[in-house]
């Protein structure tokens, strides 16, 4: 079951709920999954019953609880969890992780695309500054990303004021400049330096702009392997759950790159996008070494899952480096 799958499933629950007579509120529109927080358990984790809480007239743990055998009953799902003020953890069946990455695959650079701003236009107005123009070109692909429209306009009221750069941050070069304006918050002064340009593991741009770049190089050592690209090529995934221990931090920030996408439009926050580029990168970093046989070792069905999650990890990180206006390279 994919996140956005699974993102359904407790909308149906909800929906039970409510033709039951167990829940007098209006069906929300659409409800948001993610990793569980801190003290949480599962794979993923919703927070509908805090939303329903006030419109229901109960408590978000007695919602929950209503919700709960109803989420359940659903294929895929193992268990479901009650944690905090009512957070439902959800746990899911087996093939959870092989249908994650076929997603991302599925998808492509679309994956994590959504509609929690359909139909909305958003009015970004800035004033006449650098910082400001790179920030509101980024937010318009954002924007859309989640089904809305956003239009960018100069002159008061300004709402979307973030702290200038202290310099011309133009010097570092088209994605070095952009990079230095958008990771950090908006309420942050930018760091205008060489540092961007470092091919250094202590520059953030340069890891997730090399992880890309390692992943192209896996899949084209696979090919020269005999086992090539893995799209269309018959469940690559399939034997994921089967070692997805091995992978979970990076799946757990796949899993998580839909949500981050909501909220980098909702809160018109680019930083948000860029940071968690950086989780990817620096997990996959780690998996990479996992992916192809070594020595002697033949390819495997094994190899052949941990090569189409780490392609999954690069087309997140090509589809997010593209949102924010910095390509993202082949060779590095």
């Amino acid at each position: 079951m994919t996140p956005v799958e699974l993102s359904r499933t407790v909308l149906r629950a909800v929906r039970r709920a409510v033709d039951g007579g167990e829940l007098s509120v209006s069906v929300p529109g659409s409800v948001g999954v993610g990793p569980p927080g801190p003290g949480g358990c599962g794979d993923y984790a919703t927070n509908v019953a805090l939303r329903l809480a006030g419109p229901a007239g109960l408590s978000a743990l007695d919602v929950a609880e209503i919700l709960r055998p109803h989420i359940g009953d659903e294929p895929g799902v193992a268990e479901v969890t009650v944690t905090g003020p009512g957070f439902l953890n959800i746990t899911l069946g087996g093939g959870a992780a092989a249908a994650l990455v076929d997603e991302v695959l599925a998808r492509g650079e679309r994956y994590g695309y959504g509609d929690s701003l359909a139909g909305q236009v958003v009015e970004l107005r800035v004033p006449y500054d650098t910082r400001a123009e790179v920030v509101a070109d980024t937010l318009v692909r954002i924007v859309a990303t989640q089904g809305g429209r956003a239009e960018v306009r100069h002159g008061e009221p300004v709402n979307l004021r973030p702290v200038p750069a202290p310099e011309d941050p133009a010097p570092l070069g088209a994605d070095a400049a952009r990079w230095a304006l958008l990771y950090p918050a908006s309420h942050d002064r930018p760091r205008i330096s060489a540092d961007h340009l470092l091919q250094r593991e202590s520059n953030p741009l340069f890891r997730v702009r090399y992880a890309h770049a390692r992943c192209r190089a896996l899949l084209r050592n696979a090919g020269a392997l005999g086992f090539g690209e893995v799209r269309g090529d018959g469940d690559p995934s399939g034997r994921l759950d089967d070692t997805a221990r091995e992978g979970a931090d990076l799946l757990s920030v796949l899993a998580e790159y839909p949500h981050t996408l909501r909220l980098a439009a909702g809160h018109r926050a680019p930083d948000r996008l860029a940071r968690h580029l950086v989780g990817v990168a620096d997990s996959l970093l780690l998996f990479q070494h996992l992916v192809l046989p070594l020595g002697d070792e033949k390819p495997s069905a094994a190899h052949r899952a941990r090569l189409a999650l780490a392609e999954a990890a690069g087309t997140v990180l090509a589809g997010g480096l593209s949102l924010l206006g910095i390509s993202a390279p082949e060779y590095l």
